[in-house]
């Protein structure tokens, strides 16, 4: 009988002692029935007690660590649930031009990069804005070549779905005029209609991207100790990586993460998403979803429906603004993707689909209502992710199917700045609809789209509950009535990213028997006067299966 067990049956000397007690803090589970307590104790990687100090003081033993909260908050441990691992862990040592003022900002950062790169490296990643950057206007292969012209470059924008090679690198991938666009993106042309600007949308970012050289193992090491150590620091203890690599690289880093993990060497728990056109390689071996460990986890498929709003390639039901008859692409047409659905989904393998435009959701729900009922009855947790432009009428749907809603909360405020310049206010009034979803029944899974958005969670939860873009333009609010509770977002943090998965049992709240992942903030943000701010709001320790992690100042 495990030492919960013991507890649970009202012993009144408990089996073991605790290895770590958290007491003398206001400790949010998660769990409705006991929402509030004061203390927690760890006994190796799970809780053991959860309850009052004088609840907890008898688990203290002579090797237990003790710290005293002084008050501060404890939440459950933050699970992300839609990251890109590796690409974020590579994003922090390439070069950022997200927050680029201007061109010359831009210009000056591609220079100084440039400089220090060895020179047989092609500059990668970027993450640039053009609405910030440029005002708007898209930049060519001419923009970089000002800047950057003897080597290759290919940089995306910050959402991933649009990228920018210089002339270098367009000529090394053989695109001319006389290229033609491909199934699920866009080749961007100049003013005469044929010559390639150098902005490649969606899959037609391939035909660059396939010459990029493939990671070295040392740089995928290097990339995902980074991420992981940002993440500690932060307070993400679980994500959900929505992989992106190519095969090769991909085999390489879940190799990677199984070494990292039977080395004890893992401390953030990672669940590898392989790509829903290589469903083959999963269901051949009978992988389920949530095949694996504590650490490392695979059985699930990622697919794309369509693009993004800010490369104009979301698939909307109305042309976008400014006259254009443009209504995005389906990167992936409704009939194959509910071959693929439905051949997953019959192999028990668990399936989240990228939908942002208002059609590609509608299509979305549609397919898996049609893939649910054709293959029967079975706890499937379908998931949308990002789910950020719906018709009102498609609210109800995903309680009704059953499916969640994994959305990323920081996307509000970064594309409030500009989305209804994409859209207009009408459309914009039924986006990133929190509240409406909640109040429909749907279970919402929050995370970042890291590194498409920052990885940090508080960022995200200011932004789920206050809606103030970064503009500044909106201070109460962006379509505030969308506005949802501190309560709501940190439960979609933590214990609906948990339910998406499937993992509930283990992750997501604080209570006995379950994995001891827990975050102490040094503020108290359900406390109304913390409210504006949550955003600013530090994590100062980070507990990973009963181990510290992280230490703030340590």
């Amino acid at each position: 009988m495990t030492a919960t067990l013991l507890l649970a049956a009202g012993l009144s000397a408990p089996p073991v002692a605790a290895d770590l007690v958290l007491m003398n803090g206001k400790v949010w589970t998660g769990d409705p029935a006991k929402p509030e307590a004061r203390a927690v104790a760890v006994w190796r990687d799970r809780i053991l007690a959860v309850g009052s100090d004088d609840d907890v003081k008898p688990l203290v033993g002579p090797n237990t660590r003790v710290i005293d909260l002084k008050g501060r908050r404890v939440v459950p441990g933050f699970y992300d649930s839609h990251v890109h691992w590796l690409g974020g862990g590579q994003s922090l040592s390439e070069v950022d031009l997200k927050d680029a003022k201007d061109e010359a900002e831009f210009g000056r950062r591609l220079e100084e990069f440039d400089k220090k790169l060895p020179r047989d490296r092609w500059i990668t990643g970027g993450n640039w804005d053009h609405d910030r950057a440029f005002g708007g206007k898209l930049p060519t292969a001419a923009t970089i070549d000002k800047y950057v012209k003897d080597r290759p470059v290919f940089i995306s924008r910050y959402d991933g779905h649009m990228s920018l090679a210089n002339t270098a690198a367009l000529k090394l991938a053989g695109v001319t005029a006389e290229t033609k666009d491909v199934a699920g993106g866009v080749v961007d042309r100049l003013a005469d209609g044929k010559t390639p600007s150098g902005l490649l949308r969606d899959a037609a970012a391939g035909l660059v991207g396939r010459l990029v050289p493939e990671p070295a193992d040392d740089a995928i090491l290097e990339a995902v100790l980074a991420a992981q150590k940002l993440a500690a620091s932060v307070g993400v203890t679980s994500v959900q990586d929505m992989e992106g690599s190519s095969p090769a690289t991909r085999r390489k880093l879940f190799r990677l993460l199984q070494r990292l993990d039977r080395e004890g060497k893992l401390t953030c728990r990672i669940d590898v998403r392989w790509p829903i056109a290589n469903q083959r390689e999963l269901a051949t071996l009978g992988a389920e979803a949530n095949f694996g460990g504590a650490f490392v986890r695979v059985g699930g498929l990622k697919g794309f429906m369509d693009g993004s709003l800010g490369s104009s390639t979301a698939k909307m039901f109305a042309p976008y603004e400014g006259g254009s008859p443009n209504t995005g692409v389906f990167v992936t047409e409704p009939d194959a993707m509910r071959s693929l659905v439905r051949s997953a989904d019959a192999a028990g393998l668990s399936v989240a689909v990228h939908a942002i435009g208002d059609e590609a959701n509608a299509a979305l729900l549609d397919l898996f209502g049609e893939v649910a009922k054709a293959n029967g009855p079975r706890n499937r947790r379908f998931r949308i992710e990002h789910a950020q432009h719906l018709r009102p009428e498609d609210y109800g749907r995903f309680k009704a199917i059953g499916v969640v809603a994994s959305m990323q909360p920081y996307h509000v405020v970064d594309d409030g700045r500009w989305a209804e310049g994409r859209i207009g206010a009408k459309r914009c009034a039924s986006s990133y609809a929190y509240r409406s979803l909640l109040d429909a029944g749907a279970v919402l899974a929050f995370g970042s789209d890291w590194p498409v958005a920052p990885l940090e969670p508080l960022p995200g939860i200011d932004a789920a509950v206050n809606r103030r873009p970064l503009d500044g333009k909106h201070p109460g609010g962006w379509f505030p009535e969308q506005k949802i509770t501190v309560a709501e977002a940190v439960t979609a943090y933590t214990r609906g990213s948990a339910t998406a998965a499937g993992q509930e049992a283990d992750r997501g709240t604080i209570e006995p028997g379950k994995l001891a992942d827990l975050v102490v903030l040094d503020r108290d943000i359900f406390d109304p006067a913390q409210k504006v701010q949550i955003g600013t709001t530090k994590v100062d320790l980070t507990v990973v299966g009963g181990k510290v992690v992280f230490e703030r100042g340590k």
